[in-house]
């Protein structure tokens, strides 16, 4: 029985030699794809200035995403995230109970250079900085809004701002990992509703935190 459990021990340790960690090296690239949360932090102007207090608020979304990760050096790579997401937005503090009033779907590819604490460890948390671009597009009134004050009108800035990055890759095998991924994006937009001969603009500072979980491969 002893033998068994000796010979059970040396076949699973060889088993995990076999696979390997799924180490990053110079020249490695790096595919993710992940779950990922966008939660906007939003604060805006007022909508109506006649009403103080009259904001908006944006809510969340749940897609996926796919980012490319380059190795220049064992602790440097660059990572590029690709997503789409919609989002609308409703009204906040004197409009509170108004719903939905506008929706949009937002395209922020976002750059970062990445350091990569520990390379050569099966588990690997690396930190990022860089540059982010959001297109708005397909932005729509609600039949909500479109009831209250007429045929609408809606356009939105895009945006070119910072982002911050945090994350933990660890081995499932010698090329597959699981990923951990927190961003903090910079995003500020100015909206504008035309209605008939009216023109409302409101700023709105989205500043998402993305939460991602996922699959990586390295190639």
């Amino acid at each position: 029985m002893r033998t068994k459990s000796v010979l059970g021990a040396g076949l699973a340790c060889a088993m995990i030699a076999a696979a390997g960690p799924a180490q990053a090296e110079a020249g490695d690239l790096l595919v993710r794809v992940r779950g990922i949360v966008v939660a906007p932090t939003e604060n805006s102007s007022e909508v109506l200035p006649a009403f103080p207090g009259s904001e908006v608020a944006v809510d969340n979304a749940v897609m996926p995403e796919l980012d490319f990760t380059y190795m220049f050096s064992d602790n440097i790579g660059a990572e590029l995230i690709l997503a789409t997401t919609k989002h609308h937005a409703s009204g906040r503090g004197t409009l509170d109970g108004t719903g939905k009033l506008v929706s949009t779907w937002v395209l922020p590819p976002t750059l970062t250079l990445q350091y990569h604490f520990a390379p050569k460890a099966s588990v690997r948390p690396y930190v990022g900085a860089g540059v982010n671009y959001t297109i708005f597009y397909s932005e729509d009134a609600t039949n909500a809004l479109e009831d209250a004050v007429g045929p609408t009108k809606v356009s939105m800035d895009d945006s070119f701002g910072y982002a911050l990055q945090a994350g933990l890759d660890f081995d499932l095998s010698d090329r597959v990992f699981a990923n951990i991924d927190v961003k903090y994006v910079d995003i500020n937009t100015t909206a504008k509703l035309n209605t008939g001969d009216a023109i409302n603009r409101v700023k709105i500072d989205l500043d998402p935190i993305i939460v991602g979980i996922g699959l990586g491969m390295r190639f």
